[in-house]
């Protein structure tokens, strides 16, 4: 009986490695040295929204990935950790926003490597990249919520019935315990003239991104939820004016770096802030009219910005 021959040993192993890599939850891609993409894994698909056919063959900068830092600088020219770990010819880490196919942002952990031949030469590099735990917490935590009925039936985040009772347990529990409490206020720039343009269905499409850069910016312990119409509400543990400060600055920064597609354009809003804490003496009404009021002076003030009462 004629015995069938073993396949080379070196395929072997390029058809394990692309097994692995294909089946890997975290999102994998490789670049050439002119950051062009080879090669996209069905996971890069997932948390981002494009698939292979979309990406592979250009490159990581050409306005597709726009990766961000949580100050909204956007690193593809000054800090891409692609072209670091090629020039460095080692390995580095970074935390990242990347803009999803859909515009909002999605907090990720990259960990990239330089690629290189057998002589030493880099040749490319490689970006290993998965969610960020506390937003993949979110999400999970707004699937939940779903469930119970107490969201938001268009933007996917907390409803303002639910949001009110939540925050009212909140603003109890700090003036029993002393826990720190701090409120963030955010309303759509223009957006009504948005709506008049382009229509109710577009004004939803933004509607529902804002959502999710908000969603992906904040810690797991923070309540999100839309208070109404255009208007957010974010409900964190924040002690003093300087954090606060940072949480909404960060917000409001990836809220301006997402996009929504419409009609085939890439169209960004902006978000007027405003933030307060919770003192002793705060009932729920004055709590939230204080943040309500500092978000119409960012407003005043020429809007997407924040203030802090």
């Amino acid at each position: 009986m004629a015995l069938r021959a073993s396949p080379p040993a070196d395929r072997v192993v390029s058809d394990l490695h692309e097994t692995i890599v294909e089946n890997l939850f975290d999102g994998v891609y490789y670049v050439d040295r002119d950051r062009r993409i080879t090669y996209w894994n069905p996971a890069a698909e997932r948390i981002s929204g494009y698939g292979a056919e979309e990406v592979v063959g250009r490159r990581c900068f050409d306005n597709l990935l726009g990766h961000v830092d949580d100050a909204g600088r956007k690193l593809c020219f000054t800090a891409c950790p692609l072209v670091s770990a090629m020039a460095k010819r080692r390995g580095t880490e970074a935390e990242i926003y990347l803009h999803h196919r859909d515009g909002h942002r999605v907090p990720v952990h990259v960990r990239c490597q330089p690629i290189r031949e057998p002589s030493g030469e880099v040749v490319g590099a490689v970006e290993i990249f998965n969610e960020d735990r506390a937003y993949r917490a979110a999400v999970d935590r707004i699937d939940r919520l779903e469930r119970l009925s107490t969201t938001d039936g268009l933007t996917g985040v907390m409803n303002r019935r639910a949001a009110e009772v939540s925050l009212a347990s909140r603003l109890r529990a700090s003036r029993e315990a002393g826990w720190p409490l701090g409120l963030v206020f955010l309303d759509i720039d223009h957006f009504k003239a948005l709506n008049d343009e382009l229509g109710h269905a577009a004004g939803d499409r933004v509607l529902r991104t804002v959502a999710r850069s908000i969603a992906g910016a904040v810690r797991e312990s923070d309540l999100v939820s839309r208070w109404g119409g255009e208007e957010f509400m974010l409900v964190s543990a924040c002690s003093d004016e300087a954090e606060i400060g940072q949480l909404s600055e960060r917000v409001r920064r990836l809220v301006a770096s997402s996009t929504t597609t419409i009609d085939g354009r890439r169209r960004g809003v902006t978000v007027s802030v405003g933030a307060t804490l919770a003192a002793a003496a705060d009932t729920r009404a004055s709590l939230v009219g204080r943040a309500d009021r500092a978000m119409y002076a960012s407003k005043l003030a020429g809007r997407n910005r924040t203030t802090i009462l």
